[in-house]
C-alpha cells in the first residue's frame, strides 16, 4: 500500500512539474483588445483578458490543444496550440475585425489611446476610405459626412470655408493636427480646403465642450486631423479629372509610398498632391462663384522606435496654393472690376517623444509642434469715379500676412490600475501655445497685428470601477496674456455600459474663448461696391460657456451584420457671447463690430444610423435638429429690425453614405448631405439687388453618385482600380447670386460647387 501511495505522489509531482503557465497577448490591427475570452478544449481552461489584453493561464498540461478566442464583433480565431515539457509560454494573438466601426481606437476624448465603445466621450471617426468613397478632394469636402457638422462657403468669390458644429461657428471650433494645435486663425480660412485627402489617415471628431481639456475655442467641438503613419511597404497614385458643371476642368494628382524596416522599428510615409482648377462663373456675369485654384502640396511622417519603451515621431509638410476669384480674363488682380488673389506657403511640422516606463505602468510623452502661414493677397473693386480710380491704381489694396504657432508640451500618464478597483489611468499635462498673426493692407489702413500667448495645465482621472462604469473627470487651468484671470475649464463624464455594445453617456464641461481675432475677422468681403471688414471692440472680453450632453449607443452585432444608433441630446448655454453687428459705412464699405453680447443658447438633438451586412453594405447617416438663438436681438442688417435667431445657421442638417460592394471588384456610393434654411444677411449694391434685407434660404438636397472597378495586374502585387461618378447629380445650387462687380459676395449659401463630372484611376499595391 506504502509503494502505490509512493507510485501516485511522484506521478502527481511529475505532473506538476510539467505544468505550463501561459502568458499571452490579445490585439488587433490598432492597439490590444481588452476582455476577450481565451480557453483551451472548449473550457477546460478558460480566462479573459485584462484592460492591457493580457492573459495568463496556470497549470496546463503537456499536450496539443484547440485554443478559441473570441471577442463580441470580432471574427473568431481558432487554432492548434501545443505545450511540451516547460514552465513558460508566451504566445500573441491578433484578432481580425468584423465590423471596425465600432472598434476603433481613438485619443481625442481623454488624450489617451481607448476604444469607441470605452470612451465616456463620444468619438465619431472620418477613415481615408469612406473620404475615397465619397470623393473627397480635400479635408473641407469629407467633413460633410459627419454628424453634428456643417461645411458652410462664406465668400463668393474666394470660397473661404469654415466649420460649424453643434450649430456653433468655425470659431468654436478646436481644430488639432496630429493633437496639436497649431491650425492658426489664418489658416482657418483656407486651410480646411488647402489639406488633400491623402495625407490624412482619419479625423476623430468630438462634439460639444466635452473636449475642452484642449483649450480656447473647444466649444462647439474638436477636430482632429491624423496624418498618415507607415504601416507597411506600399504606394498607391490616383488622377482625377472633373468638369464643373459640363464646363470648367479640374485636375487632381495625388501619391502616397510608406517603407517600414524588417525590423519594424522605423518606417516613413510621403504624399504629394497636385490639383488645378479653374474659373467657374454659375450666371454668366463674367465674375466667378469658383476660384481658381493651383495646390501643391508635399509632405512626410516617420516613426523610430530606438528602444522597445520609446518611440519618435516626426511630421513634416508643406502646402501652397495660389486662389483668384472675380472678374474673368484680366492678367493682374488690380486690373479686374473687382478680384480677391492669394498666394499662399504654409509649413506644418510636428515631434512627439514617448517613453514608457515602471512596467509599462507610465509614460511621458514630450511633444513640440508649428504651423507658418506666409501670404501675398490682394482685395479690391474698382471704384467708378475716374479720379477716384486713378488713385485706386496708383496705390492698388496689396497686402501681405505672416502668421507663426508654436506649441511645446508635456503629457504623464500613469497607471494606478494595481492600487484601486478597475483600470485607472492619471493623465497630467502641461503645454504653450503662442500665436502671432500679423495681416495688413496698406491702402486701406488695414492692420492685424496680434500676439497671443498661452500657457495651459491639465489634470484628468479616467476610472473604470467596474466593467460596466467609467468616470472621467478633469480640469484644464489657463493664462492667456488677453484675459486678466486664470481660466478655470472643468469637464466631468460618466459611461454607463447597459450591455457589451450599448452605452449610456452624460458630460459636462466648461469652456471659453479669449478676445482674439479668428478666421472670419479676418476676410475682408465685397458688399455693395465697397469691401465689408470685422473690427474688435476695444473692451472685448473672454466669453464662457457651459455644455451639457446626454446619448445612448446601441450596436447590435452578429457573425454578418451590425446594426446602431446613437441618439445625443446637446446644450450649450454662452456667456458673454460674441456677437457680430453692422455699425454703419466709412469710405471703404461696411463696417461690422465684434463685441460681446449679453447671452446665447444652442440646443438639439443628433440622431446617428449605422449598419453593416458582411462587409459589403454600409449604411452610416445623421440627422441633427436644433435651436441657436440670442438673449437679445441683434442687428445684422442696419436699418432692419433685429433678430434672436443666429444668421447662417439652419435648424436642421444632416447626411447619409450607403457603400455597396456587390462584389469584390465592383463598388459604389451614393451619399446625401441636406441644408435646411436658414438667414443669410444680403447687402443691396448690385445690378440686381437695389436693398438690404434679411433673406430667408430654401433647403438643399445635394445627392452624389460614385462607382468604380478594381482589377489584378498579372504578375505583379498591384490592382488598378477606374472610378467614375457625379457629384450634386440633381444641380442643387444657389441660384440667386448677385450680379457684377458690386456684388455682396458673402450672399452665399448650400453646397459649396454645381453639378460636376468626375473620372479617373488609381493605381495601388496589395
Amino acid at each position: 500500500m506504502k509503494f502505490v501511495l509512493l507510485v501516485f505522489s511522484y506521478l502527481f509531482i511529475l505532473s506538476a512539474t510539467n505544468a505550463t503557465t501561459i502568458k499571452g497577448m490579445v490585439k488587433d490591427d490598432a492597439g490590444v483588445l481588452a476582455f476577450a475570452t481565451i480557453s483551451l478544449n472548449n473550457g477546460e481552461y478558460a480566462t479573459q483578458s485584462d484592460n492591457k489584453g493580457r492573459f495568463q493561464i496556470d497549470g496546463v498540461s503537456s499536450g496539443t490543444y484547440t485554443l478559441e478566442i473570441r471577442m463580441l464583433s470580432y471574427e473568431t480565431l481558432i487554432t492548434e496550440l501545443t505545450i511540451e515539457n516547460q514552465e513558460m509560454m508566451e504566445v500573441s494573438y491578433t484578432l481580425s475585425s468584423a465590423f471596425s466601426v465600432i472598434n476603433d481606437v481613438v485619443i481625442t476624448g481623454t488624450k489617451t489611446f481607448k476604444r469607441k465603445t470605452d470612451s465616456p466621450v463620444v468619438v465619431n471617426v472620418l477613415t481615408s476610405k469612406t473620404m475615397n468613397e465619397v470623393q473627397a478632394c480635400n479635408l473641407s469636402e469629407g467633413l460633410k459626412f459627419q454628424p453634428g457638422l456643417r461645411i458652410e462657403t462664406d465668400c463668393q468669390t474666394c470660397n473661404y470655408t469654415q466649420l460649424r458644429m453643434n450649430g456653433l461657428a468655425g470659431g468654436y471650433s478646436q481644430i488639432l493636427v496630429n493633437g496639436r494645435p497649431i491650425f492658426s486663425p489664418l489658416t482657418g480660412l483656407y486651410g480646411l480646403e488647402q489639406l488633400p485627402v491623402n495625407m490624412i489617415d482619419k479625423i476623430e471628431v468630438i462634439r460639444g465642450g466635452g473636449s475642452s481639456l484642449y483649450g480656447s475655442s473647444a466649444v462647439g467641438g474638436t477636430v482632429n486631423i491624423l496624418t498618415k503613419i507607415p504601416t507597411k511597404n506600399s504606394f498607391d497614385i490616383s488622377y482625377t479629372n472633373q468638369l464643373v458643371n459640363g464646363q470648367t476642368p479640374d485636375h487632381q494628382i495625388t501619391g502616397n509610398t510608406s517603407l517600414v524596416s524588417k525590423n519594424q522599428k522605423s518606417g516613413i510615409s510621403l504624399f504629394v498632391n497636385s490639383r488645378n482648377r479653374g474659373l467657374y462663373d454659375h450666371n454668366g456675369d463674367n465674375f466667378s462663384e469658383l476660384p481658381l485654384i493651383e495646390n501643391r502640396s508635399v509632405g512626410a511622417n516617420a516613426f523610430y522606435l530606438p528602444t522597445e519603451n520609446q518611440k519618435i515621431e516626426l511630421s513634416v509638410s508643406n502646402l501652397k496654393e495660389h486662389r483668384y476669384g472675380g472678374e474673368i480674363g484680366v492678367e493682374e488682380a488690380h486690373l479686374a472690376a473687382q478680384s480677391e488673389e492669394r498666394n499662399t506657403s504654409v509649413w506644418m511640422a510636428s515631434l512627439d517623444y514617448q517613453f514608457n516606463f515602471n512596467e509599462g505602468n507610465t509614460s511621458l510623452i514630450s511633444y513640440a509642434a508649428l504651423q507658418s502661414t506666409v501670404r501675398d493677397h490682394f482685395t479690391g473693386t474698382q471704384p467708378d469715379e475716374p479720379e477716384e480710380l486713378a488713385v485706386y491704381l496708383e496705390n492698388p489694396p496689396y497686402g501681405d500676412s505672416d502668421v507663426r504657432t508654436y506649441n511645446v508640451g508635456l503629457q504623464l500618464n500613469h497607471d494606478i490600475s494595481s492600487i484601486t478597483q478597475g483600470s485607472h489611468i492619471l493623465t497630467f499635462g502641461s503645454e504653450y501655445v503662442f500665436d502671432s498673426v500679423f495681416d495688413e493692407i496698406p491702402s486701406y489702413s488695414y492692420l492685424v497685428d496680434q500676439t497671443t500667448h498661452n500657457v495651459g495645465a491639465f489634470a484628468q482621472s479616467d476610472w473604470q470601477p467596474a466593467p460596466k462604469w467609467n468616470l472621467l473627470a478633469g480640469v484644464r487651468v489657463d493664462r492667456h496674456n488677453f484675459i486678466d484671470n486664470l481660466v478655470l475649464s472643468p469637464r466631468a463624464s460618466v459611461l454607463y455600459k447597459l450591455r457589451p455594445l450599448s452605452q449610456l453617456r452624460l458630460n459636462y464641461a466648461k469652456g471659453f474663448r479669449a478676445p482674439q481675432a479668428f478666421d472670419a475677422d479676418l476676410h475682408i468681403a465685397f458688399a455693395g461696391g465697397g469691401i465689408s471688414r470685422v473690427t474688435l471692440d476695444e473692451n472685448l472680453d473672454k466669453e464662457n460657456s457651459h455644455s451639457l450632453s446626454f446619448s445612448w449607443n446601441y450596436d447590435k452585432p452578429t457573425d454578418d451584420y451590425v446594426i446602431g444608433y446613437t441618439i445625443e441630446g446637446f446644450y450649450t448655454r454662452l456667456e458673454n457671447a460674441f456677437i457680430t453687428e453692422s455699425i454703419g459705412e466709412d469710405d471703404l464699405g461696411e463696417v461690422f463690430l465684434k463685441r460681446n453680447g449679453q447671452g446665447a443658447s444652442v440646443q438639439g438633438a443628433t440622431v446617428e444610423l449605422r449598419a453593416n451586412y458582411k462587409r459589403k453594405y454600409q449604411l452610416e447617416s445623421g440627422f441633427t435638429l436644433q435651436r441657436s438663438r440670442n438673449v437679445n436681438e441683434v442687428i445684422y442688417v442696419e436699418g432692419i429690425p433685429g433678430t434672436r435667431d443666429f444668421a447662417r445657421t439652419p435648424n436642421s442638417y444632416g447626411f447619409a453614405n450607403l457603400s455597396l460592394r456587390p462584389w469584390d471588384a465592383v463598388s459604389f456610393n451614393v451619399n446625401y448631405v441636406y441644408t435646411g434654411s436658414m438667414i443669410v444677411p444680403h447687402f443691396g449694391g448690385a445690378e440686381n439687388q437695389a436693398f438690404d434685407e434679411l433673406f430667408i434660404s430654401d433647403a438643399f438636397h445635394d445627392v452624389s453618385l460614385r462607382g468604380s472597378y478594381t482589377l489584378g495586374l498579372p504578375k505583379t502585387k498591384t490592382k488598378l482600380q477606374f472610378f467614375t461618378g457625379i457629384k450634386n447629380v440633381f444641380n442643387s445650387y444657389q441660384d440667386n447670386f448677385d450680379i457684377g462687380k458690386d456684388r455682396d459676395s458673402d450672399f452665399i449659401f448650400g453646397p459649396a460647387s454645381p453639378r460636376t463630372f468626375f473620372i479617373g484611376l488609381k493605381l495601388f499595391s496589395l
